[in-house]
């Protein structure tokens, strides 16, 4: 290499930036992906979270009942009744990086959050944000843009309640084309109020509120006619549990630290885990398999530690081995209270220990009459090679050194060589990967997970996605339904939604399968080519470009080339989450869908095609 072009290393190289440059420029290291709000872990509602963390922390703290969250589609307030900043440290709160009231553990003694980032990443982050305390018949308030201090207002009489309003926009150039579902809001809004009785949050002028904890939590997620034994409901110390066996595959957690979903679970959900298998052997005095102990439960378990240790900023895995500094190890503590709690419990209600061990039982004459079927299986796989002839695979799993990128990959699941063609040519190989369906999937209401292994297009799909033994080796986070938009395409996609739902209902439950949301028009003249989404847009593109321009229906997938694919599933990307509401049964939503109601269920999907009615009607005919 000659000199000229070589990188010069010297003093000038070295660059400190200052605490808000930072984390925009890294703003992955504080709140975790970004996305457009699609996803329920985008970093617009970590945002919002981090925010009512500390609002939460007061209200722990014995400060405040109430909290009241507005949002609207940019524009985000919450307001406490807790104690309120105190008024000379507003500004330093969310503005100084390490600076905030959690590092004295005698005023918080089990907070979310400790090391003073997450409020400050909030105010970085935003185009506008405001932060006001009340405090003792006083106020102080601030404002900042994009981390920048903008308007310092001075100290003023207040007649408000003492506590805490932060109002913020996240910044638009950082969360492109960003919008709020309302699920996943109230999602998380529920969770904060199960874990903490008596709080109420208000939140768009609706109240929220759990008198039983966790035993509400279980009660909403459960399905009241599948469930095999009543909850069982155990408090403690610093733990509450709550647990029953389904008749759902798999198996279904909801943990929590110090108030914080722990989606990723952590050290205190394998503490359970195992417990629980240790819990229930001793009870019954017999060495049950693990698996069939566990299988189709549905639990939550949340403890609250001192100074809680996570394996990143986004706190959704818990690393801590002790539940405080010298004291007793996480494994202990949750064992030791399972063990106690859980076999006091079984023994006063013999009734529902006769039915967990019914279920248990039954779990392992499932298991022995598939084994024979899934070796099978698993030989028919590796023979057919599904990296190689199904799936067309993405980069990130060619190299453990690119782990940290798996949580942006994503798996396109489409119909027909045209389209997994074009969606091939276009993607990005590095996180992108296909997989191509032939023909119409088998509809498989109604029968057991024997088909998955039996059905050669199931037992296929299911190996690329790695999920035969639950969600703890998933290869892709993102499971993208791409079929055309009509009535054909509308049925494959119900076909692979009853798959999902009926066998593995977790991927839908934990946000991981979407819909793809492709242009049904495009619309162009010489200057300028819109791609439309709907009708109205259609109509808009047309009075905006005037002069009669060309417009093209898109029948199909197969009919978008690959360079325009490639500006549908870019940066761009538009995706429908597949989100299932508190109230939903699996059971009878397939049902509806997918059982003998046909006129009725026809008549739904053509009321809901995106297409003209008139076409779907004569396609259906």
């Amino acid at each position: 290499m000659s000199e000229q072009n070589q990188v010069q290393y010297t003093e000038d190289s070295i660059r400190s930036l200052d605490w808000k440059e930072h984390i925009r420029l890294r703003p992955g290291m504080y709140i975790g992906k970004l996305g457009d709000g699609s996803a329920m872990d985008d970093g617009i509602y970590v945002l919002v979270k981090e925010i009512v963390d500390n609002s939460i922390d007061e209200h722990v703290m014995g400060n405040g009942k109430l909290i009241e969250i507005k949002i609207s589609e940019h524009k985000v307030t919450v307001r406490d009744y807790g104690r309120g900043i105190p008024l000379g440290k507003v500004i330093d709160c969310v503005s100084k990086i390490n600076t905030g009231g959690k590092y004295d553990s005698k005023a918080f003694q089990k907070s979310v959050g400790l090391n003073g980032v997450g409020t400050k990443a909030v105010n970085a982050l935003s185009t506008h944000f405001k932060v006001q305390s009340f405090r003792d018949g006083k106020t102080k308030c601030a404002e900042f843009e994009k981390g920048v201090l903008v308007q310092d207002h001075p100290e003023a009489d207040t007649t408000e309640k003492n506590g805490t309003m932060i109002t913020f926009s996240p910044d638009n150039s950082i969360f492109k084309n960003y919008h709020y579902i309302p699920e996943y809001l109230e999602n998380q809004i529920w969770n904060y109020v199960y874990l903490n009785a008596g709080l109420t949050i208000q939140f768009n002028d609706q109240k929220y509120f759990s008198k039983n904890g966790l035993l509400d939590l279980l009660t909403h997620k459960s399905n009241e006619e599948t469930i095999r034994y009543p909850i069982i409901h155990l408090k403690g110390e610093d733990i509450e549990l709550a647990m029953t066996h389904d008749n759902q595959y798999g198996e279904e957690y909801y943990s929590f630290v110090n108030g914080q979903n722990t989606t990723q679970g952590g050290t205190h959900l394998a503490a359970f885990k195992e417990a629980l298998v240790k819990t229930v052997r001793e009870f019954y005095k017999k060495d049950y398999e693990a698996s069939d102990i566990r299988a189709s439960v549905v639990a939550a378990i949340s403890v609250r530690v001192q100074e809680p240790v996570f394996e990143s900023q986004t706190k959704t895995k818990l690393g801590s081995q002790h539940v405080s500094e010298g004291g007793q190890s996480m494994r202990n503590f949750v064992g030791d209270f399972l063990k106690k709690a859980l076999d006091d419990f079984l023994h006063k209600n013999s009734d529902i220990a006769d039915a967990l061990q019914k279920r248990i039982m039954q779990s392992e004459r499932e298991r022995k009459d598939m084994a024979g079927i899934k070796k099978l299986a698993n030989e028919r796989a590796k023979k057919a090679s599904v990296h190689n002839k199904k799936l067309r695979d993405c980069r990130v799993h060619l190299s453990d050194e690119k782990h940290d990128k798996r949580k942006d990959t994503t798996l396109f699941i489409t119909e027909g060589d045209s389209a997994s063609g074009s969606i091939t040519k276009s993607r990005d190989v590095e996180t992108q990967a296909v997989f191509s369906l032939r023909g119409k999937p088998l509809n498989c209401f109604g029968l057991t997970k024997k088909v998955v292994y039996e059905n050669e297009e199931f037992n296929l799909l299911q190996h690329a996605l790695n999920i035969e033994d639950g969600l703890d080796d998933l290869r892709y986070n993102r499971i993208v339904i791409a079929t055309d938009a009509d009535v054909d395409g509308m049925h494959i996609r119900l076909l692979l939604l009853t798959f999902f739902l009926q066998f593995f209902p977790d991927l839908v439950k934990y946000g991981h399968l979407f819909i793809l949301d492709t242009p049904l028009f495009r619309v162009r003249n010489k200057q300028k080519t819109i791609y439309c989404y709907s009708e109205e847009e259609k109509q808009a593109a047309i009075k905006e470009l005037g002069n009669k321009p060309e417009i093209t229906r898109f029948k199909g997938l197969g009919e978008i080339s690959p360079e325009e694919f490639g500006l549908f599933i870019g940066e761009e990307m538009r995706l429908d989450p597949v989100i299932l509401s508190k109230e939903t049964s699996i059971q009878k939503l397939l049902t509806y869908f997918m059982g003998k109601n046909t006129m009725e269920r026809q008549a739904f999907i053509i009321d809901n095609l995106r297409v003209e009615k008139d076409e779907a009607k004569e396609e259906v005919a």
